[in-house]
């Protein structure tokens, strides 16, 4: 029904339902600076939540083509897929205060070890941007194009999946693909308690995995 539904994790229940939907079929929700933020509009709309009152407080222009964002560092990070950008708002002003060239077609993104990384599905890179500095400190080759996948941060390294190659660990420090696994599963991944969280979308089933053995 494209809206955003807040849930109490204490009861599972809905509470509150918010009347903005994603900007497309697949997108992100970040938490940060006290808000909630979505890409709601493809022309390029990156709506901010407030919780304390579960309605929109600000509609920030971003490029158009942006579907998905995280909060690192400080600051909205947007990935502007149409326009191989990512785009940093400042949630202080509610401003774009810079844009960085990436790969081809960024999508999902994930924030750690003072930068951002952002899975690039037009040659299955991943770009890594400074958070400082703004700008593109590595370029890695993970290999894995196509649409879909996911990335995220945690327990001190990058994860990747994408279909047929349903993990992709990435050394935060040297900027170094040092595992990749292929077969069945992937879409979906976090890191967290000492696992790796992968979803097998085809398989129906969400995997655990002991992050010390990858």
């Amino acid at each position: 029904d494209h809206s955003l539904k807040r849930i109490d994790p204490a009861t599972g229940r809905v509470v509150a339902s918010v009347p903005v939907g994603p900007a497309d079929s697949e997108g992100g929700i970040a938490a940060g600076a006290g808000s909630i933020w979505m890409l709601t509009d493809a022309k390029g709309i990156l709506s901010r939540i407030d919780p304390r009152t579960n309605r929109v407080a600000a509609q920030i222009v971003v490029p158009d083509g942006s579907f998905a964002c995280t909060f690192g560092d400080g600051a909205v990070w947007v990935s502007a897929t149409k326009h191989n950008l990512l785009v940093r708002v400042d949630p202080a002003t509610n401003q774009v205060t810079a844009k960085v060239k990436v790969g081809p077609r960024p999508r999902f993104l994930t924030a750690g070890a003072g930068a951002v990384w952002t899975l690039n599905q037009g040659d299955g890179s991943i770009s890594r941007v400074d958070t400082n500095s703004n700008t593109l400190a590595a370029s890695i080759e993970a290999r894995v194009p196509g649409t879909g996948g996911e990335i995220a941060y945690g327990e001190g390294a990058v994860w990747v999946t994408m279909f047929k190659f349903p993990i992709t660990k990435i050394d935060s420090k040297s900027n170094s693909v040092v595992k990749q696994w292929t077969g069945p599963g992937g879409d979906s991944i976090r890191a967290g308690l000492g696992s790796v969280w992968l979803t097998d979308l085809k398989g129906q089933k969400v995997m655990r995995i002991d992050a010390g053995q990858l």
